[in-house]
């Protein structure tokens, strides 16, 4: 039962008949003689209403209210008793660098920046999967990055299931950590077992999207892994906490598993600071008196200069982590000439092509001089090309940016931490900011591991190309973030005035089949990528009607865009994997990011073509209906 608002007008000072005096010692002595009444009349006090305008004011001893409304008040808060509520608030945040794209979203799907989610004792049936239906369509969009937000449905008529699995695991902990907030605060009961039952149903969705979505590693039982064993029990031995061992995953190398089961929030690794390697650590070197001396120079590349040196250093108090590092790293900056002329037709070519002149040309700025200059802290023979390219790799592929409670962001390699292979379902999600109560790095699973299964993090929102080129692999399943780039010129569209020019500035698409909306005017295809289009071909059409200009626009629009990705797969070629057994790591790797691009170009032509039959039938109607006047 609901207590409407009672509003207080504060403005005089209430009368002192002897009625009300009475009526207040009463109301006192009542209290007094019930402390379940007396805790409902304290917590009156400041209370927020549903309507702002509500309040309830208490001064000292004295009330400054009619005691008949006191009266009033207590009665309706101890029937709301009966049926306490708590509440779980979603808001997204001013701060948020895209909060006008996502506050529109959110008014698309009938919702507002700031939601309040009442939670009853006494809730009617199916109150739980109406509520968590509502809490996750709000949390997935507070949630979205900018690539996601991009492909996001935004016609209200659309149920999405879920964005990316990122997303969903990021969404569905946000909503556990406001429901443990709310917990917190709860004192009634039933209203408790409701909070408890609802996380639970949530913990429930979390594993359950886990089991559906990951890609389970399978353990290969040959390999040894003393080496990575007496990496772990060095870091023991200094304060590191872990949950994990290593074992060597088919297809993927080396990874850590769980050595038992591990739910949502438990702390799969502890990393002290001690034993972290930040910049930090190259100041007490002599080799930091010549380093800073060189204007631009970023703590980046001193500590990858450090690394090539330490590599070989004996007594290094990190001896036994280089040593469990592997000669070669293989990433798509070690690429062959074969291999790379393999990608012709893609902008993985280019990208690892600039990459490495970018490298060659650092190599050539500093190093001539530092071995020339510095030779006895520079040795030649540890600063070669091919050493260069080694610290390169393993900074690109381990490294891990952490924020400090100084509140500055470094860029560590994290001994153990590096076994963590990358998943796009991963159990860790959040592992980027240091602990100031332990002054230590932990990894909190925000889906559960179980015993002997492989435990993941998200080395972020990355793309396959940029996967192959620092880190040297393609992930399993499809990539959200898998994208083709568009050069489109939208000069001519932002110089006419009064339409709207796209908030966009940058498009693309990925593979159609990951959407979820392939009618008429949608097609799988991205939205802002469409208007665009419509507005650079008919910047006064009325778009998205059934209206025979329209039609004809939105024909036009899918025409040209069909012919883009059709010639983009012709210049891909075709891809021989009759040989495929015969070639090498990187050559593997190239065909298979290929076939990823190609099987995008084609959805996107097929999703085209698909919306082009569908246009031609309505214009047919459209003309049928002009001819029957």
């Amino acid at each position: 039962m609901q207590s409407k608002p009672v509003t207080i007008d504060q403005s005089s000072e209430p009368a002192t008949s002897s009625a009300s005096l009475l009526s207040l010692q009463l109301l006192l002595f009542f209290c007094r003689s019930n402390s379940h009444l007396l805790v409902l009349l304290a917590a009156l006090v400041g209370r927020e209403q549903r309507s702002e305008t509500s309040r309830y004011s208490l001064k000292q001893s004295q009330f400054l209210l009619d005691p008949i409304v006191l009266w009033t008040a207590i009665y309706k808060s101890a029937v709301m008793d009966t049926d306490e509520e708590c509440s779980i608030v979603l808001e997204l945040p001013e701060r948020d660098t895209f909060f006008d794209k996502k506050k529109k979203l959110l008014q698309s799907k009938g919702f507002n920046p700031k939601k309040r989610i009442y939670i009853r004792s006494s809730s009617k049936p199916g109150w739980m999967s109406a509520t968590v239906e509502v809490l996750l369509q709000i949390a997935r969009i507070i949630q979205l990055n900018e690539l996601e937000l991009y492909f996001a449905e935004d016609d209200a008529s659309m149920s999405v299931e879920f964005y990316s699995p990122r997303n969903e695991l990021e969404a569905l902990n946000l909503i556990v950590l406001l429901t443990d907030i709310s917990l917190s605060s709860c004192i009634h009961l039933q209203t408790k077992n409701n909070l408890q039952g609802l996380r639970q149903t949530i913990l429930d969705l979390i594993s359950d999207f886990g089991d559906k979505n990951s890609v389970k590693g399978v353990v290969e039982k040959d390999h040894s892994c003393d080496q990575e064993e007496r990496l772990i029990k060095w870091g023991e031995s200094n304060g590191a906490i872990t949950q994990l061992k290593v074992a060597y995953i088919e297809g993927a190398g080396r990874g850590a598993i769980a050595r038992k089961d591990l739910k949502v929030g438990d702390v799969a690794l502890e990393i002290p600071v001690s034993i972290i390697i930040s910049e930090e650590l190259v100041h007490e070197t002599d080799m930091y008196g010549v380093l800073k001396e060189i204007d631009g120079i970023s703590s980046e590349t001193i500590l990858l200069l450090w690394s090539m040196k330490e590599k070989y250093n004996s007594d290094s108090k990190f001896k036994i982590y280089f040593d469990t590092l592997p000669e070669k790293f293989n990433t798509g900056l070690s690429f062959s000439i074969e291999a790379i002329t393999m990608l012709d037709g893609t902008l993985l070519l280019e990208e690892i092509m600039q990459a490495r002149l970018h490298l060659h040309a650092q190599y050539d700025e500093l190093f001539r001089d530092l071995c020339n200059n510095f030779p006895d802290i520079f040795p030649p023979e540890l600063y070669t090309w091919e050493k260069f390219l080694w610290a390169c790799e393993l900074w690109y592929s381990n490294s891990m940016k952490i924020m400090y409670p100084d509140g500055k962001l470094r860029t560590c390699l994290i001994p153990i931490a590096g076994f963590l292979n990358h998943s796009l379902c991963p159990h860790v999600t959040r592992y980027g900011k240091m602990d100031p109560a332990t002054n230590s790095l932990k990894f909190c699973l925000s889906r559960p591991c179980r015993s002997g299964e492989e435990c993941c993090l998200s080395y972020g929102n990355f793309s396959s190309s940029h996967l192959i080129t620092f880190y040297g692999f393609l992930p399993q399943g499809d990539n959200p973030y898998d994208v083709i780039s568009l050069d489109i010129d939208d000069s001519d569209v932002g110089s006419i005035e009064d339409i709207p020019v796209s908030d966009w500035t940058t498009h693309m698409v990925r593979g159609t089949w990951l959407s979820k909306d392939h009618r008429i005017f949608y097609y799988g295809l991205p939205s802002p990528l469409l208007d665009h289009l419509r507005r650079s071909r008919s910047p006064m059409q009325q778009m998205k009607t059934f209206l025979q200009g329209s039609l004809e626009n939105e024909l036009e629009v899918l025409e040209n865009l069909k012919d883009i990705f059709d010639d983009m797969g012709e210049c891909m070629g075709e891809i021989d994997f009759d040989n495929r057994e015969n070639c090498s790591w990187d050559e593997k790797l190239a065909m298979d990011f290929k076939n990823r691009q190609r099987r995008i170009a084609r959805s996107v032509s097929t999703s085209c073509y698909t919306g082009m039959e569908m246009l031609k039938k309505e214009l047919c109607k459209c003309m049928a209906e002009d001819i029957l006047g």
